[in-house]
């Protein structure tokens, strides 16, 4: 865990005592959130989520599979994040990239939980069929159309609204 400065330190007590955040809001405002399902038709899930001034949409595609030979009882998740270079002027070149990968890793660790998948959003148990033969592939892509704060809150809410979602029966 990282300390923080004397300076910092001034700056968080003075916001306390003045009731006053940095974005300018006092301690009980909240930023207004809105929601959006199935706004992509060809994904089997996906959600637009709006909180405050950022705006991400998560999409999520599911094929069948099979499981890999370690974990034969469970199915595979990747997620892949991206920054639109528009949504803020520090995702422009590299920016964008660094951040993208470090919100992919960061919502893996979420979503996915350790190791053992004990505190996992996502359980990955769910998603086998047949014990080591067949089992659903989850492909998860999310975009950072416009950036003004909370984006693992708003990526993780749009992320989770979108696994409500439109598999085939298999018989």
């Amino acid at each position: 865990m990282v300390g923080l400065s004397e300076g910092e330190k001034q700056f968080s007590r003075g916001g306390i005592e003045q009731n006053l955040r940095a974005d300018g809001h006092t301690r009980n405002q909240f930023q207004p959130i809105s929601v959006e399902t199935g706004i992509i038709p060809q994904a089997n899930g996906s959600a637009r989520v709006r909180l405050g001034a950022t705006e991400v949409i998560a999409s999520i595609k599911a094929e069948l599979g099979k499981p890999s030979v370690l974990h034969p009882d469970k199915g595979k998740v990747s997620i892949f994040v991206d920054c639109s270079p528009t949504a803020a002027p520090v995702y422009e070149g590299k920016g964008g990239e660094e951040l993208s990968m470090e919100l992919s890793v960061a919502l893996e660790r979420c979503l996915l939980g350790g190791k053992s998948g004990a505190g996992a959003a996502i359980d990955l148990s769910s998603l086998v069929l047949v014990e080591g033969k067949v089992c659903w592939d989850l492909y998860i892509d999310a975009l950072v159309v416009s950036s003004d704060g909370n984006l693992r809150d708003s990526l993780a809410a749009a992320i989770k609204v979108s696994t409500f979602l439109y598999l085939t029966v298999i018989i």
